[in-house]
């Protein structure tokens, strides 16, 4: 085993891990009752706080703020990986249609099955994007599979999905249809410990999972006769790792709805950052992650939004941004 680590990237990782621990104390202190930093601290570190702020620091608000951070660090992870498959920037989740999927899978579970149970939605998420991801591989693939071509059918898939998904709220009883939509609006409000533990552990695996591809990711990015060339299985490691892409999106995706453009800003944050020359460096992209949906989440907070709302008008115009940067560059 060879491990070679970085300066940059180390001082990246050091410099998001404290963005990250600074917004959060921001976090833990914003609400209808405000704390003021040093009061949080308190709460989280002193067992013998005042008893008052440590019940809504650490039992009310840790919860959503622990969530932000996995589900932040899930969805970048998620990104980076699709990315790195389809060789393009835009090759996330939500842009290709798998994030539809798993919404779609959800609310079927939701308004069809009648349950809103965390492991029944999980596990329709899963299937959900699964059954999405391999529609849009099949579709796309035509004698090899191209990465435009996957982005282009994964786009169409997600925008079809969508529709049946609006279809089926409305065909709900009002009531019914409020609380998918809110839920689809993607919120962190609501979510405890009993959840957050499923989910942490869910989360572990799939990190695992995501670690082992990432030096054949990396070889395939080099093309398919390079990365055989150097022992890599190219299938074997493109279905492990779209599984678990698929699996990090759903996970988020079952606790707190569909929550865009995460998965596609944060990895490439993440490499300008570092400098690197691939998308596929997990932790400091996690990291890139989890400071993006905290700080999204500090300013849902604010004006009373689902942290989904934020994400979406903060980062709309980024796909704009990157498809003219592209566009200017094949130009030149």
């Amino acid at each position: 085993m060879a491990l070679r680590i970085e300066r940059r990237s180390v001082l990246v990782c050091a410099a998001l891990a404290v963005t990250v621990t600074a917004l959060g104390v921001l976090t833990l202190g914003t609400g209808s009752i405000s704390l003021s930093p040093a009061q949080v601290l308190s709460a989280l570190l002193d067992p013998d706080a005042d008893s008052r702020a440590r019940l809504v620091v650490v039992n009310w608000r840790l919860p959503r703020l622990l969530f932000a951070v996995i589900c932040g660090a899930a969805l970048a992870i998620s990104g980076a990986i699709f990315q790195s498959l389809t060789k393009n920037p835009l090759g996330s989740p939500d842009v290709i249609g798998f994030a539809s999927g798993s919404y779609a899978g959800a609310s079927v579970v939701m308004l069809l099955l009648g349950t809103a149970n965390y492991l029944a939605a999980a596990s329709g998420s899963l299937i959900g994007g699964a059954a999405t991801a391999l529609l849009v591989y099949v579709l796309a693939y035509r004698g090899g599979l191209r990465p435009f071509r996957l982005i282009i059918v994964g786009i169409a898939v997600g925008a079809f999905l969508s529709s049946l998904t609006s279809m089926l709220l409305l065909s709900v009883n009002p009531q019914q249809a409020m609380l998918a939509a809110t839920w689809g609006a993607g919120s962190l409000s609501g979510l405890g410990f009993d959840q957050l533990r499923a989910a942490a552990v869910v989360f572990a695996v799939l990190l695992v999972c995501s670690a082992t591809v990432v030096r054949p990711l990396v070889h395939l990015e080099m093309g398919d006769d390079t990365a055989v060339a150097l022992g890599v299985y190219a299938q074997r490691t493109r279905l492990v790792a779209t599984v678990a892409g698929v699996a990090l999106t759903a996970l988020v995706t079952a606790a707190a709805g569909p929550i865009a453009f995460v998965a596609l800003a944060a990895p490439q944050i993440a490499q300008r950052l570092t400098r690197g020359s691939t998308t596929l460096h997990i932790v400091p992209a996690a990291l890139t992650g989890a400071a993006v949906l905290v700080a999204a989440d500090f300013i849902a907070q604010r004006v009373d939004l689902p942290v989904g709302v934020v994400t979406v008008c903060i980062g709309g115009a980024y796909p704009a941004w990157l498809l003219t940067r592209q566009y200017a560059g094949r130009r030149r």
